[in-house]
């Protein structure tokens, strides 16, 4: 028994370490959005894998280790968040929740992605639905935080800082939204910059490896 939890835990911590490895080689590639968020080469599949594989509790608390690493390697952002400006008070207030949301929130959620593994008999398609309800849910706390602590950038990026959208689309929006309405726009166009094809491309290749008998079968005790 202790021989398992030892293995379980080399083996998430492996997980992990790939994940930050193909987020690094993701940024170094210029995937990463101006404002944050980066299209990565899979690298939140590495996470929903251990959920997969060894129970949902176990993907949860691997994805909450992952959320810290996550933060350590955006340390300048992070620590950006709690400079002092204005109400200090309201700064500290500000600057945790989305630390909260962005980063513990958001990563720990992909250890959802083994849900489907005892109601779904074929591990490719239980694995690619729990690969998309984690990476769905990671996107639906991007859009939360976003629209509650980025929502003033939005009639700036749907004015200037959007020349990619098409133009007809941002008059659309900047016509038919305003106030949280346009910030809840703006977080979800966005944040769907970078999660929509990291949702593809991790989907797919979740079908490729939900089909590698070695990656989805495991003996250990969840």
């Amino acid at each position: 028994m202790q021989n398992t939890k030892t293995l379980r835990l080399v083996e998430s911590a492996l997980m992990i370490a790939i994940a930050a490895v193909l987020e690094l080689v993701s940024k170094a590639l210029g995937l990463e959005l101006p404002f944050g968020g980066t299209v990565t080469i899979f690298s939140m599949l590495p996470i929903v894998l251990v959920s997969y594989r060894h129970g949902v509790k176990w993907g949860l608390l691997t994805g909450a280790a992952y959320s810290f690493v996550q933060m350590l390697m955006g340390f300048k952002v992070v620590s950006a968040l709690f400079m002092p400006g204005g109400d200090s008070y309201m700064v500290l207030w500000k600057a945790l929740l989305i630390c909260l949301l962005d980063y513990v929130v958001a990563y720990t959620v992909l250890g959802f992605g083994g849900v489907f593994r005892k109601k779904i008999k074929k591990p490719w398609l239980a694995l690619l639905l729990g690969v998309m309800a984690a990476l769905l849910l990671r996107y639906l706390v991007h859009i939360i935080s976003g629209a509650i602590f980025y929502g003033e950038w939005a009639e700036w990026f749907f004015t200037d800082g959007s020349s990619a959208l098409p133009a007809a689309f941002r008059q659309w929006v900047m016509s038919g939204f305003s106030g949280a309405g346009l910030a809840v726009v703006y977080s979800v166009v966005y944040n769907g910059l970078y999660m929509i094809p990291e949702i593809i491309l991790t989907s797919a290749a979740a079908v490729i490896v939900g089909k590698i008998p070695a990656a989805v079968t495991v003996k250990a005790k969840k």
